[in-house]
């Protein structure tokens, strides 16, 4: 693996870090990626399903995930895990990420891993095959394409430093903070770096210095490299040895910072776990005069070392990279107060998720209100046997007479000389539990037996402990004898049309046992729609829990009104076209019990 990143790398983020998330974002929008370089956030305490961020004057949703899996399940193009948890919950989250798979790098910015515990998981990686960032990092870049985190800083110090866009130079440090110092001193003294990454600071890391050096010699972008390291550790003995055996090609300028700790009696960490010299060779004196001896380019100084870097560049004679053209942040945004992903009547033609709403409405197209229905509801373009189930659905349950209590309400209220949208809302509001609710209720204890594999001796138990009347069960007028023709065809179709029905044929075998003990106890209209429904969705590839957040958030009813709402509003017109008076209840239909009150 050459290049760590593309422009076409996305990432997981790990930890809700908006700050951190929102400078990806405007590094993405300066460079011009084409999508957003981070996927999805894992949020394990977050109760929404996304988070808003801004990408230019604009904004994005970037979709929120309670486990890692549930993450990559959902986006398994991401193949880099940005591991932002505390230093006491980065050792599992990475081992579970290296555990579920698809990663192929994984930065932990997590500082005091226990030494135990690092050491392990790095081994882990490796032998997974997965390039580990850290412990104790910012992360890494590859100008032009990606950018982790905070990396670089703020844009201005980005495009001044040259990073919005590959230069020459393969950076790889142990310090975040020179990380940046060293992208602007490369871009002063030369054209900008081609990728850098800070290794971390911790005293086990993933990837070390020879990790990343021999990457870069087989990068093409990079035509020199450059190692800052530190006191403390023996990482710069092996790309010493790797320069000796020509495994490393390439120019290397090479600095350990830490020189001043020869003049303290005793061992000293300088800042990071790992900056603190335990032999001689440690020393950051010893290893720069090693380097130097194996013909890495060493400055005298650190103060030399931009010198250095304008010298060994020079000689290398790199044409001119051109500057390509960014996009600008601008310094002012508003964010958006409602959220549209349905359709949009922006362009020259409005559109039902996505598609012109001429190519679904006209007769020629050959699309129906089931069409619109799953653009609109569900942003999905359901095969034809789907759509048509639809519209049969709400042709089944568009009237069923004037004395149910919705359509009894919507007549009342014409009468009263209301408008028809005045009278439909008063029939609509009818629709609950009791008028309607059967559709609901008949999927959710249908699917939530067949799903816990309960027989219907075992599902008539569990309904008579739950003290509820099964949805779905029973007719007043129709029976075995005298069936209910529309439960026959909403089956028939199913038959005909449906790649399965299973739990159709489920519900099928409660209905024998209900039914040997009252003929009338049969599988109703509304059960038979409900319970279709779930079959229908489980054949278009939805999973059982996208299944259960339909039936919970009332989408099955949401057919029902659709359906009922035409019958309401025929009865409305009906009493208009009628010029029926104001309605008032027979007196005699009314059984009056009011005593005398009591005095206090």
């Amino acid at each position: 693996m050459a290049q760590l990143f593309t422009r076409d790398t996305q990432a997981i983020f790990w930890n809700n870090n908006k700050t951190a998330i929102q400078r990806m974002l405007d590094y993405d929008y300066t460079i011009k990626r084409e999508k957003p370089s981070v996927a999805a956030i894992v949020a394990p305490t977050a109760s929404g399903k996304f988070e808003k961020f801004f990408y230019g004057a604009d904004e994005v949703m970037i979709p929120t995930f309670k486990t890692t899996a549930e993450a990559k399940a959902a986006q398994p193009q991401a193949d880099v895990l940005l591991n932002f948890a505390s230093f006491r919950t980065a050792y599992d989250v990475t081992m579970e990420a290296l555990e579920i798979g698809g990663f192929k790098t994984i930065m932990i910015t997590a500082e005091g891993i226990p030494e135990r515990l690092a050491r392990g998981m790095n081994q882990a990686a490796r032998d997974a095959g997965v390039v580990v960032i850290g412990p104790a990092t910012v992360g890494g870049i590859a100008p032009g394409a990606f950018k982790i985190a905070n990396v670089g800083g703020t844009i201005e110090n980005i495009v001044n430093s040259k990073l919005h866009r590959a230069g020459s130079c393969g950076l790889v440090t142990r310090s975040g903070g020179l990380f940046n110092e060293l992208s602007n001193i490369i871009a002063i003294n030369a054209d900008g770096i081609a990728e850098g990454v800070a290794i971390g600071g911790d005293r086990f890391v993933g990837s070390v210095f020879i990790d990343n050096l021999l990457r870069m010699e087989e990068n093409p972008d990079v035509k020199y490299m450059i190692l800052l390291g530190e006191v403390g550790g023996t990482e710069e003995y092996k790309v010493i040895d790797a320069v000796k055996a020509g495994k490393i090609t390439k120019p290397i300028i090479a600095w350990c910072i830490g020189t001043i700790a020869k003049y303290y009696d005793s061992g000293v960490q300088f800042g990071h776990a790992g900056a603190s010299a335990n032999a001689e060779r440690e020393t950051a004196e010893a290893k720069n005069k090693a380097m130097a001896e194996a013909g890495i380019h060493v400055p005298a100084t650190f103060n030399d070392l931009p010198a250095k870097i304008r010298e060994v560049f020079e000689s290398l004679n790199i044409p001119a990279i051109p500057e390509p053209e960014i996009n600008i942040v601008p310094k002012v945004r508003r964010s958006k107060q409602f959220i549209c992903t349905i359709s949009d009547d922006r362009g020259d033609e409005a559109t039902y998720a996505g598609f012109p709403i001429s190519s679904v409405a006209t007769p020629d197209t050959g699309k129906g209100i089931g069409d619109v229905v799953s653009l609109l509801w569900f942003k999905k373009q359901y095969p034809k046997w789907a759509t048509d189930f639809i519209e049969t659905v709400m042709k089944t349950v568009a009237d069923h007479g004037p004395a149910v209590s919705g359509a009894h309400n919507a007549k009342v209220t014409a009468r009263a000389g209301k408008s028809v949208v005045e009278s439909l809302v008063t029939g609509l509001l009818t629709i609950g539990p009791r008028f309607g609710g059967a559709i609901d209720g008949a999927a959710q204890y249908f699917k939530h037996a067949d799903d816990n594999n309960m027989s219907p001796k075992e599902f008539l138990n569990y309904m008579k402990g739950e003290g509820v009347p099964i949805p779905g069960i029973g007719h007043r007028i129709k029976s075995l004898k005298n069936p209910d023709l529309r439960v026959k065809g909403l089956m028939d179709y199913a038959a005909a049309h449906f790649p399965a029905t299973p739990l159709l044929d489920y519900a099928r075998t409660v209905e024998a046992l209900t039914t040997s003990k009252k003929e009338n106890l049969i599988l109703n209209v509304d059960g038979t729609i409900g319970i279709l429904m779930v079959d229908m969705w489980r054949a278009l590839g939805y999973s059982e829990e996208e299944i259960n957040e339909f039936i919970a958030s009332g989408t099955l009813n949401a057919f029902f009104i659709v359906g009922r709402s035409i019958g309401f509003i025929g009865h409305i017109l009906d009493e208009k076209r009628l010029a029926m008076p104001m309605y008032r209840h027979p007196m005699d239909d009314i059984l009056y019990d009011v005593p005398m009150a009591e005095k206090i």
